[in-house]
């Protein structure tokens, strides 16, 4: 069966474009709302987002923990956040190749901004049943796709929150 590449989901928060942009494209922020990344480490002085700024994530899901080398592809602000994870591995990112890319896009809409988050798969010269069998070891069962559903779900609903209780708007 063939492998679904992408994933996305929204959620409208009570606020501006321009105040979700900046909260999402701080990659060391990130582990305030995601399920698995517990924050990232930016290499270089620069600390506001910008194209080819490169982060190293610091994940974990369940017993395993894991690092990867991320570059952003698009710091648009107030309308476009993505970046590219090209290395993995389990203290230091050693493991080159594409992984994944994360995009995020702002909207605003009546009452605040549609934040759209998609994961894409950019394991393209994996065959599908190989995909599909590390996929259900590294998940317990799920494919990527079923799985980042789910963590793309978390995400938006705990940014929303954190948004919406620290908005003066809220």
């Amino acid at each position: 069966m063939p492998r679904t590449m992408s994933v996305s989901d929204s959620i409208v928060v009570h606020t501006g474009p321009l105040e979700v942009y900046a909260r999402l494209s701080d990659p060391t922020a990130m582990g305030r709302w995601s399920p698995e990344n517990l924050g990232a480490r930016v290499r270089g002085e620069r600390r506001e987002a910008y194209v080819g700024m490169v982060f190293d994530g610091r994940n974990k899901r369940g017993p395993v923990s894991w690092t990867t080398r991320c570059t952003v592809t698009a710091a648009d602000p107030g309308r476009r956040f993505a970046f590219r994870v090209h290395a993995i591995g389990a203290r230091r990112p050693l493991l080159r190749g594409p992984i994944a890319t994360w995009e995020y896009r702002f909207e605003a809409v009546e009452g605040g901004t549609r934040v759209t988050e998609i994961w894409t798969d950019d394991r393209r010269a994996w065959p599908d049943v190989v995909a599909n069998a590390f996929d259900r070891v590294a998940t317990r069962g799920h494919t990527f796709a079923v799985f980042q559903r789910r963590n793309i779900r978390t995400t938006l609903e705990r940014l929303k929150a954190a948004l919406e209780s620290s908005s003066p708007d809220a």
